[in-house]
């Protein structure tokens, strides 16, 4: 199989570069950057320079390589960064994701696994939600992702485009690039560095490895007939921040690590909505998927990996 991985050297979307490769498909990745996943020397990735607000480049570079399909993991992320930029937010997110779909369109490409995220839920009604929960998104982030799930659902409609969103939480492992939990926490226990988070001490979210994120998608990608177009994929579990550092002093003995009470802040700006666990049921059913990694299994592998110099 042949598939272009839109932001293909991306926290996400280079870890599923490697496993594509790794497995003996072609990966193409594209992305604005290449940087080190140009340098790897694998018979079977295609590096492709290029940005998707550049609807010329992108159906250019469909056209050239002909995938089979699409992984669509290019966006700028998280919640500060979309309160930060609103309006790049909405031309990358938004505007980026109609040219994947248009691009798509043009080179009769039928199917796009697009990376969404437990954003678009909004507060959550209860402890543990799944697929039928509604979409009240509330920051301009989980807006971008519910509004590029409602046009892909438009392109299937009109030209027959499969888009299968894939909603996912807080995912961690090696290489994620932003500052927040778990990163930071493990970041300053490894590195002998006293860490206190001023608030969110029992404030309860959905962690995902990054291996279970990799391992869902490519199920979610091989699946040959979806009765549905959106699973969550993801723990399955809500842990506190309070639990998370339980996890790390037992993983991580000597860590100075602590977290206060009240409720979590985005870089101590903008409170979070109330969060929980995802449920994964439908993925399990539909795709004999489930995740392999609790968080005390995925933070003690991911300490493993930061130990032995993975980036």
């Amino acid at each position: 199989m042949r598939v272009l991985i839109t932001g293909g050297n991306g926290f996400l979307g280079a870890q599923l570069c490697r496993a594509l490769a790794a497995r003996g498909d072609t990966a193409i990745a594209f992305d604005t950057d290449l940087g080190a996943l140009s340098t790897l020397n694998l018979d079977n990735l295609v590096c492709v320079p290029g940005d998707i607000t550049d609807l010329a480049n992108l159906a250019h570079a469909i056209s050239l390589h002909k995938p089979d399909a699409l992984i669509h993991c290019a966006a700028i992320v998280g919640v500060l960064s979309s309160l930060g930029s609103p309006l790049n937010v909405v031309r990358v997110n938004v505007e980026g994701s109609l040219n994947v779909f248009e691009a798509m369109r043009l080179s009769n490409v039928r199917r796009c696994i697009h990376i969404s995220s437990e954003e678009a839920y909004g507060a959550f009604d209860a402890d543990c939600i799944d697929e039928t929960h509604r979409l009240d998104p509330v920051l301009p982030y989980g807006i971008c992702k519910a509004a590029v799930e409602q046009l892909g659902r438009t392109y299937r409609d009109l030209h027959g485009i499969e888009v299968i969103n894939l909603r996912t939480s807080w995912v961690y492992g090696p290489g994620l690039p932003r500052d927040r939990v778990p990163k930071t926490l493990v970041e300053a226990a490894l590195g002998g560095r006293t860490l206190h988070i001023d608030s969110g001490a029992n404030v309860k979210m959905d962690h995902t490895y990054i291996a279970d994120f990799v391992s869902g998608v490519l199920k979610a990608l091989d699946h040959r007939e979806h009765r549905y177009d959106v699973y969550n994929i993801a723990s399955g579990r809500a842990a506190t921040i309070a639990q998370m550092i339980e996890i790390l002093l037992t993983v991580i003995p000597g860590a100075r690590l602590t977290v206060g009470e009240g409720p979590y802040r985005h870089g101590d700006r903008v409170e979070m909505v109330r969060k929980g666990a995802l449920d994964v049921s439908r993925a399990a059913a539909e795709l004999g998927w489930t995740p392999h990694y609790d968080l005390r299994a995925g933070l003690a592998k991911y300490v493993e990996q930061l130990r032995a110099g993975a980036q």
